[in-house]
């Protein structure tokens, strides 16, 4: 009963762990250096060193920094730093800085120039304007974005009035949305970071943490769906897949969807719940502690009620992918 979600879990973490420690490219927990007037230059924080730990939790990519700063709200925070030989502990309170979004994705990439939303966020200020997946952006706020991307972005996040004028081309009409945006907070303590030497020690290194990471990242989405933090129409289907996959770009990126879906797939399966096989999992270690059976008739119940309640949620699954495509 184990094994299948157990396969679908190793073939997934494997694959992504072939993935990211065949590109290189990571970025170390060394400074390389300290922005001026941030709270890291004001602390005495100086090029070459190196963030052991934040607030006694071990750091080891950079995107563990970054997230122990931004879960930091603003108060202070104590980093463990090597600076050559000697181990010193310095407490700085991060800065914060404030941009605004209205929730799309462009899909920013050197050779996208057209501007064209890939998403919408939902319940998004986007969304709630009427403005589409599809749409391109021609201008922000009358100034027009000649279909740079970063412009775009630029103008969206820097804006100093309360609402945000954004023309659209759909259909070959031209159309003009009026967004109020969401401020968002972010918190940084003002350096830069060494790239790590491309080579095979530091690529096997760099990504077994990043996989790490990324496993413990679809566990903490589990326990955001059921603590709530995660409605069900955020949950996606076969057919929204197929959507997300269609509109993968290169083999890598194809590849690295395969093991998303494999590794979640693998967890969903073993989520302790009928008739899944996480499911009669329990009903064994149950029938291990009674040192008996329990009933056939009672337990086709419990499959039959869990697979009610399974196709139930297809169902609303499905009609949710259906209505995000079209």
């Amino acid at each position: 009963m184990f094994a299948g979600g157990l396969v679908n879990i190793i073939f997934g973490l494997l694959v992504y762990f072939i993935l990211v420690s065949s590109t290189g490219n990571y970025i170390t927990t060394t400074i390389d250096s300290v922005i001026p007037e941030y709270a890291a230059e004001q602390a005495d924080i100086n090029q070459g060193d190196k963030i052991l730990k934040i607030n006694e939790k071990k750091v080891r990519l950079r995107s563990d920094i970054d997230e122990k700063i931004q879960n930091s709200n603003g108060e202070e925070i104590t980093l463990t730093i090597k600076r050559k030989n000697e181990i010193k502990e310095i407490k700085l309170i991060p800065n914060v800085e404030e941009t605004k979004s209205i929730g799309i994705y462009l899909g920013v990439q050197d050779e996208d120039i057209s501007g064209e939303i890939k998403n919408i966020y939902q319940n998004s200020p986007a969304e709630k304007a009427g403005i589409q997946a599809g749409d391109k952006i021609v201008s922000v706020n009358g100034e027009n974005t000649e279909g740079d991307s970063y412009k775009i972005v630029n103008l969206i996040s820097q804006s100093k009035t309360d609402e945000i004028s954004i023309q659209v081309e759909r259909n070959g009409e031209t159309k003009t949305f009026n967004v109020k945006p969401e401020i968002q907070k972010a918190y940084k303590i003002g350096v830069t970071f060494k790239l790590a030497e491309n080579n095979f020690i530091n690529n096997i290194y760099y990504g077994f943490w990043d996989t790490t990471n990324f496993s413990l990242s679809i566990v903490d989405n589990l326990k955001m769906m059921f603590t709530g933090k995660v409605s069900a129409d955020q949950l996606m289907g076969p057919i929204g897949i197929s959507e997300v996959v269609s509109k993968t770009q290169g083999i890598v990126e194809f590849v690295y969807m395969l093991a998303l879906i494999s590794l979640s797939l693998g967890v969903t399966n073993l989520l302790p719940f009928p008739p899944l096989d996480g499911g009669k999992i329990v009903i064994l270690l149950i029938e291990a502690i009674r040192k008996k059976p329990i009933k056939e008739n009672t337990e086709i119940a419990i499959q039959m009620a869990g697979f009610c309640l399974l196709i139930g949620l297809s169902i609303y699954v499905t009609y949710n992918d259906i209505l995000r495509i079209f």
